[in-house]
């Protein structure tokens, strides 16, 4: 089957606090064609997660086994477990004409891997609009020590090092202006020439446009 011409592969990257789940639900909401990408990982399950809808969760020898054979498109360690987007799960989404696309929810790493891979994905790094309200956001988060919280603050840090590795760069300093920012880039990557080529020589060619 046809890919359809809106098909879009996006990757939403942020340090922790950043609101890049609020807006990663935002976006699935407004584009209803775009599906999130369920990755693989060595993790137990929490109570309230779904196998195949939230991960597919596997054990570490199945995971190696997968590395082993090239079936990811990327993958990494995190706090002692393993990670991966399927390429398989990728190609699927392609081929189904109503698919709009796919999110990933990664980290850079993840998204260096992927960009080196596959040359049409875009990529967006979200930031908060300040370090001190990052800390508080964090902070905010009632459930975590100190210690966490000093943990997550200084990986964050190390998230935005590497900001320059993505396409675009978003500030959440207003959660709706992020949104409409956010849904701005996907109109427009959506008509950049070369992902509409096909439907200008089909119509060169006579055709309709389906």
């Amino acid at each position: 089957m046809d890919t359809s011409p809106d098909f879009l592969l996006l990757i939403l990257s942020s340090p922790s606090g950043a609101g890049k789940t609020t807006l990663t639900r935002m976006l699935q909401e407004k584009f209803d064609d775009l599906r999130f990408s369920v990755s693989h990982t060595t993790r137990r399950p929490r109570a309230t997660e779904v196998d195949g809808k939230d991960y597919h969760f596997v054990d570490r020898d199945t995971f190696e086994s997968l590395v082993e054979s090239g079936a990811f498109v990327e993958w990494a360690e995190v706090h002692g477990n393993l990670y991966g987007t399927s390429a398989a799960e990728i190609k699927k989404a392609r081929e189904n004409r109503a698919c709009g696309g796919m999110i990933f929810d990664i980290d850079y790493q993840g998204a260096r891997q992927i960009r080196a891979k596959v040359p049409d994905v875009v990529s967006v790094f979200i930031l908060p609009p300040s370090m001190r309200e990052l800390e508080r956001r964090l902070r905010g988060r009632a459930s975590d020590s100190e210690e966490v919280v000093q943990r997550r603050f200084l990986a964050a840090v190390r998230e935005i090092e590497h900001y320059a590795l993505f396409d675009y760069v978003l500030v959440n300093d207003d959660l709706q202006r992020a949104f409409e920012t956010l849904q701005g880039i996907v109109f427009a990557e959506r008509a950049r020439r070369f992902r509409r080529a096909p439907i200008a020589e089909a119509l060169l060619r006579g055709e309709k446009h389906r």
